[in-house]
């Protein structure tokens, strides 16, 4: 077949010979190398235990004798990955005036009932042989987790979907907090918060804490299983995912939530206080 590395023969001259069409001749991307996977697995983990933690501080902690590390490398697969150190930023660029602008209204707010705020948000999800974008919305009070999907891009369609379905299910909160990434700041995904009549709420920059509620998930899910299953196919980790999830909302007890499960909290809370709307009206 074409041989981009016989130099008698040109590309053209050798599609032309096995009757190939020179257009439909392209360069495939090469997936990343097992070695870059497994160092991207420890870049999510270190990122998830110190999150201020940027490039060259990553570097050092993951650079050895054996491996030594550069920053350009560290800084591609972390860009590749949708990370980046949390920090207080600079105003280095001046914002486009075009993008709307949506205020933190979470600060010294008394979070009391189900569907009064919710968050979302995507993270990164290692596999043994590439990796995929988990998005969740998480209802902030009890810690149920309304929905989520998977994506192996970072689109903001598949949020959109996550949030449209979560909505259909158990109707729409009064707040919906997020980051200020792209995803949740495009006119696809503002445009569903505001048809459904949803205040949004969005992290100061270099905020983690400020949408704790869903990176707290990250961290569990992550520990307790999609580090230790390492799934092969996006088939096995949706499916390890959807039974973790079921756990983790019907079974896993919180300590915050005085050793009850997200479900029993959610729902019965849910239950109450639209009861008592209902005699109040």
């Amino acid at each position: 077949m074409v041989n981009k590395a016989y130099k008698k023969l040109s590309i053209h001259r050798q599609c032309e010979l096995l009757e190939v069409s020179r257009s439909s001749y392209y360069y495939e991307a090469r997936p990343e190398t097992e070695e870059n996977l497994s160092l991207m697995r420890q870049i999510d983990a270190l990122h998830l235990k110190h999150p201020y933690y940027g490039v060259l501080r990553m570097r050092a902690a993951l650079s050895t004798p054996q491996m030594p590390l550069s920053d350009k490398r560290i800084r591609r697969l972390m860009r590749r990955m949708a990370i980046e150190a949390v920090y207080p930023k600079g105003n280095l660029s001046k914002a486009c005036k075009m993008h709307l602008k949506y205020p933190y209204l979470l600060r010294d707010l008394h979070i009391e009932y189900p569907n009064q705020v919710w968050s979302t948000d995507i993270t990164y999800v290692p596999m043994k042989h590439g990796f995929m974008y988990l998005c969740a919305v998480i209802d902030w009070h009890s810690r149920y987790i309304l929905s989520w999907k998977l994506s192996n891009t970072l689109s903001a369609g598949f949020c959109v979907e996550a949030l449209e379905e979560a909505v259909q299910k158990y109707g729409r909160p009064d707040i919906l907090n997020t980051d200020q990434g792209s995803q949740f700041s495009s006119d696809i995904f503002t445009g569903s918060v505001s048809q459904n009549g949803i205040r949004l709420s969005m992290d100061g920059k270099g905020r983690a804490t400020d949408n704790i509620a869903i990176e707290r998930f990250w961290r569990s899910i992550k520990y307790e299983n999609i580090y230790l299953y390492g799934y092969d196919s996006s088939i096995d980790l949706y499916r390890g995912i959807k039974d973790y999830i079921r756990f983790y909302n019907d079974e896993r007890k919180h300590q915050g939530l005085e050793e009850q499960t997200p479900a029993v909290v959610y729902f019965c809370q849910r239950e109450q206080n639209v009861t008592v709307t209902a005699f109040t009206t």
